[in-house]
């Protein structure tokens, strides 16, 4: 792997001073650096990557093992190994297939798991189940982390699709946020679903607490009028909620990857058991492409490398990504905890500390706001960010395409920007046009260079649909596999996560006067203090 690594690491110091557009004396450039799969387009031809970056980059995927390791998940063998489990989000999708763990086809399980809660979810939104007050108007989902972002981003960005009861997500244990989120709401009508496949997260429980409270104080029987996602039974039967209302999932589902499932019951409540079935089929769809395309024409695989280039090869430690659909303003945040979840390690599979760095740090905002916020940075600022710009070819009002062709203008204006930039020259006649001359329009022209140059993506789709928002998730997904199998790291496990969580556990009781700050660190120690007043 090392020669792998620095014969990428040569071709990248060989070509670095290149511009991009260069690539592009190449007539066939941005059809070669494109590639499609079920009416999904990815378009990498605005990114140094020429044919010899691709070809090592490809072999950097083969000399990793990415096709043993891809086929060992998808058939169940146990790879996340500091775990001892499978990694089987793809099966919660792949329905009809046969997936053996420990000696067990588990695909029975899924779909059995599957039709309750599609047979919950009809009986909510027909009428049948209703609360103490009558029909249900509200879904409350209690979560956090990959309880939380997941069906959050997914409900959002199905909104036109959107049927059913309104649907609300807490997660922050500040009480602010299931303050605000009941104040609304009125108890009689209003299911709470809480997540979590423990019931024992703090953040979820303290905030299923406060919501049962609440909850109390208007119907005689709180717990008849909550669900519950999770495998501890025996939890929540103490907590009151009725058998035939938990819905369970298993261990090789890590939260993150895990609305496929139970924890996507509040989207099903609210875009219906039939386009929560082609939800899932969008991701199945990507699934299979992403199991038999080349290397060099799948689109989670490219993706990919693409990211190794610019992180591990060019040394840019940021990814914005930049969807220009509204309704997907979730979606850097819930790729945040994907990829930084996932791929913000230190050592590999053997302990062994890396040699290279691991995940970048993913944000961003939908556009076209940060055309006015944190484009400066990327268009002018002295670091290169590479970007990832979404699209959808149509939007979902009619009557306002006009309004969407603006929108598409814009996306395919950044992209063009970063690229192209502005040279000095050019700035310079813009000044002299301006009836600028000598020192000023020199100072004045300077301010208004842009360097390009600045690479980017492209993900367009027909328009965003619940096949779509499926195969965009699980391509996103497979990309953290594959990046994560290039670097030798497990992408499923999150030990950095603990830490915090003890701690947290033991200034509890410092915080509440009942223990002192023996053993903290002088700064914990005074902040405590100070917070007990």
């Amino acid at each position: 792997m090392k020669a792998k690594w620095d014969a990428l690491s040569a071709h990248h110091q060989a070509v670095k001073d290149r511009h991009i557009l260069d690539l592009f004396n190449d007539a066939g450039r941005a059809q070669a650096f494109t590639a499609q799969a079920d009416g999904m387009r990815l378009d990498w031809s605005k990114t140094n990557i020429d044919a010899t970056g691709r070809r090592l980059l490809v072999d950097l995927a083969e000399a990793a093992g990415v096709a043993d390791k891809r086929r060992a998940m998808f058939t169940g063998e146990k790879i996340n190994d500091t775990e001892g489990r499978a990694v089987l989000h793809t099966a919660l999708r792949n329905l009809d297939s046969t997936v053996i763990v420990d000696g067990k086809n588990v695909i029975p399980g899924i779909v059995e798991t599957l039709e309750r809660m599609e047979a919950f979810a009809r009986d909510v939104r027909e009428g049948r189940f209703t609360g103490q007050g009558g029909r249900i108007t509200d879904v409350v989902n209690i979560g956090i982390g990959g309880s939380d972002l997941g069906p959050a981003m997914a409900t959002l960005a199905l909104a036109p699709f959107h049927d059913g009861p309104r649907c609300h997500y807490v997660s922050n244990v500040d009480g602010a946020h299931i303050a605000d989120t009941l104040k609304g709401l009125n108890p009689e009508t209003t299911l709470v679903i809480v997540a979590s496949k423990t019931f024992t997260t703090i953040e979820t429980m303290t905030n299923a607490e406060t919501a049962r409270a609440w909850m109390a104080g208007k119907v005689a029987n709180p717990a008849a009028q909550f669900a519950a996602v999770s495998t501890a039974a025996d939890k929540t039967a103490a907590f009151g909620i009725d058998p035939s209302r938990v819905f369970g999932f298993e261990d090789w589902v890590g939260g993150r990857y895990s609305m496929w499932g139970p924890i996507g019951l509040a989207l099903m409540l609210a875009v219906g058991p039939e386009d929560f079935r082609a939800f899932l089929a969008g991701g199945r769809a990507m699934d299979d492409h992403f199991q038999t395309a080349p290397f060099d024409a799948n689109l989670p695989v490219l993706l990919a490398l693409v990211g190794v280039w610019h992180n591990q090869i060019c040394g840019h430690a940021t990814r914005a990504v930049l969807p220009y659909d509204q309704r997907l303003s979730r979606l850097p945040a819930y790729l945040q905890q994907l990829e930084m979840e996932s791929n913000g390690k230190r050592v590999a599979m053997d302990g062994a500390d890396l040699p290279t760095h691991s995940g970048p740090v993913v944000w961003g905002e939908p556009g076209t706001n940060g055309q006015h916020a944190f484009y400066q940075l990327i268009h002018q600022g002295t670091r290169v960010v590479p970007c990832e710009f979404l699209v959808a070819r149509r939007g979902h009002e009619a009557d306002l395409a006009h309004q969407h062709v603006l929108l598409v203008s814009n996306c395919l204006a950044q992209s063009e920007a970063l690229l192209r930039g502005r040279s000095l020259d050019e700035a310079r006649a813009i000044m002299a046009k301006k009836g600028l001359a000598g020192a000023e329009l020199e100072r004045q022209a300077r301010h208004r260079v842009f360097p390009g140059n600045r690479p980017s993506v492209t993900l367009a789709y027909d328009r965003l649909t619940p096949f779509t928002l499926g195969q965009i998730i699980a391509l996103y997904e497979h990309r953290v596999f594959v990046e994560g199998v290039i670097l030798g790291i497990n992408s499923y496990d999150q030990w950095g996560v603990e830490l915090g969580k003890e701690l947290a556990l033991a200034l509890q009781p410092v915080l509440e006067g009942r223990q002192g700050t023996e053993g903290k660190d002088g700064s914990t120690a005074a902040l405590a203090a100070w917070f007990r007043g």
